[in-house]
């Protein structure tokens, strides 16, 4: 295979890390940051996601050549996003090159006239020969045309000619100015200020660098700290519970750089994460020892407190300064009784339960919402930032929960107010398609809906998150509203349909399976 070789501006396909390959272009490094020293790389930025990294040559290939290989083997939902973002670029470049070209045209044809018309003066002046009127008045009124202003995106004007090559696009990126396309979101909330103004957003953007030694280094881009380094946390990492949700987190976990030893009830669902990189605990005790923060997301409260307080449970392995991270929906009271267990050994507690779906565990793009120690939460921002897209830190323990299970009354309800519409439409001779149509045209629209409807009208409940869990939140939800006396009507409706569906089977089917509770 003959040798490629590869330039600054050229267009790459590169992979680094477990990441798959992805689209990007060679471009030139911030002047304060140092080449890895070793093999040949060049410095890439990646479409889509704003990241950039030191990419060994051996790692890089055109795009063009490669791009159909590429497309074949990654089909997520960010990586099309990515490929999107390059082809509307060379859209943009192919037009921006088309008018160089016109422009170039009409310059020589306006030459070309200019020519002709001082040919024929100077022929006047010889033979006497008159000259038209419109063509003396256009030599003396006509100029050059007007240079166009400068594009940023295109820097070199030769870097579209080249680019229909299919070699290189025209994407200048200078590390003082960084686009405003957050990666993470961090936002703290005190509870002793009024919510209107107690957000504090902190937009950072990762920029993961593979280093010649293997290590990788993550960079954060924000507001404060453009160049600003972000390791992944050197603290060993446990994790317990490899569900719909703790599945993908760990996979991110792992793809983010961290070391991770995990533990599942089934041993099996460890097998994969292992080939991954992962280590393997033995008990929930184990781990926790192995391990110096140690998160676990489980189905529900009781599974939560067996996990704590079982045998072979995580509170055997608490020592001073060793970290708990509670990510399953629980109610209040169970996450305030694990906090004072765990911080009754000298431990460290944080409850983070997250707001999402499988897909959105996978993509990596969950909602974490926070509560209890907050160093422990600025501890575990290079975990967050592998698992999601935003996080909020609520203050006081127990704080999480509430939220959360209001968070997911509201979804559950909404749920069964989508299946109950679908039905009712059907039963009254209307096209569920067409419900859905006028829906997702409408204020409602929401990928949400379309995902759900989508589901009912082909019959597909495979559980991306399950019906039995989302009536769990309701339950707990309305107990919550039940101990501050407040009335929960539209959930209690939507529970007891949810109850229905659990009868007729359907608790671990999809929480969209809840429409089959309306048609038996």
């Amino acid at each position: 295979m003959a040798a490629v070789h590869l330039r600054i501006g050229d267009l790459v396909w590169g992979k680094l890390g477990r990441y798959p390959p992805w689209p990007g272009k060679i471009v030139s490094p911030p002047k304060d940051l140092k080449k890895p020293r070793g093999k040949k790389c060049f410095f890439v930025k990646f479409f889509g996601t704003e990241d950039h990294a030191w990419i060994k040559v051996e790692q890089l290939k055109p795009y063009h050549p490669h791009k159909e290989e590429m497309i074949k083997i990654n089909k997520g939902k960010r990586f099309q996003q990515a490929v999107d973002a390059v082809e509307e670029f060379l859209k943009k470049a192919k037009g921006k090159e088309q008018a160089s070209h016109n422009s170039s045209n009409s310059e020589e044809r306006h030459k070309s006239n200019a020519a002709d018309v001082k040919g024929r003066k100077n022929a006047a002046k010889m033979v006497k020969l008159p000259l038209d009127d419109d063509e003396d008045l256009g030599l003396r009124r006509r100029g050059r045309p007007p240079k166009e202003d400068k594009d940023l995106t295109d820097p070199e004007p030769s870097s579209v000619q080249r680019l229909v090559a299919g070699t290189v696009s025209a994407f200048k990126w200078e590390s003082n100015q960084v686009k405003d396309d957050p990666h993470f979101h961090h936002f703290l909330l005190s509870q002793s200020e009024k919510p209107a103004s107690s957000l504090e957003p902190i937009s950072k953007r990762l920029k993961v660098i593979e280093e010649d030694t293997g290590s990788t280094s993550i960079q954060a881009a924000d507001s404060t700290a453009v160049n600003g380094i972000i390791t992944p946390t050197d603290k060993r990492i446990g994790f317990l519970g490899l569900g719909l949700m703790g599945s993908g987190i760990v996979s991110n976990l792992l793809k983010m750089g961290h070391i991770v030893t995990v533990w599942n009830r089934t041993a099996e669902k460890c097998d994969l994460f292992i080939q991954e990189g992962a280590r393997l605990g033995r008990t929930p005790a184990e781990v926790v020892s192995m391990c110096d923060v140690t998160f676990s997301c489980v189905s529900d409260p009781k599974a939560a407190k067996d996990l704590v307080l079982g045998p072979s449970g995580v509170l055997q392995g608490i020592r001073p300064g060793k970290c708990y991270v509670e990510m399953s929906t629980v109610d209040p009271e169970t996450v305030a009784e694990l906090s004072q267990v765990i911080t009754s050994r000298g431990g460290r507690f944080l409850e983070a339960p997250v707001s999402g779906s499988q897909q959105l565990s996978n993509d990596g793009m969950l909602v974490i919402l926070a509560a209890g120690d907050r160093t422990l939460y600025e501890d575990c921002s290079s975990c967050f930032q592998a698992m999601g897209k935003t996080s909020f830190f609520l203050g006081e323990v127990g704080n999480a929960a509430k939220m959360m299970l209001i968070l997911n009354m509201v979804q559950g309800s909404f749920m069964a107010t989508i299946a109950e519409g679908l039905t009712l439409a059907q039963v009254t001779g209307q096209s569920q398609q067409t419900f859905l149509d006028i829906l997702c045209q409408g204020q409602m629209a929401s990928s949400f809906l379309d995902q759900k409807c989508q589901n009912v009208l082909q019959g597909n409940f495979k559980p991306d998150y399950y019906l039995k869990h989302i009536q769990k939140d309701l339950r707990l939800a309305i107990a919550m509203g039940d101990s501050v006396n407040h009335p929960t009507p539209m959930a209690a409706a939507a529970n007891e349909v949810y109850k229905r569906a659990k009868a007729l089977d359907q608790s671990d089917n999809d929480m969209s399976a809840v429409y089959r509770a309306y048609i038996h």
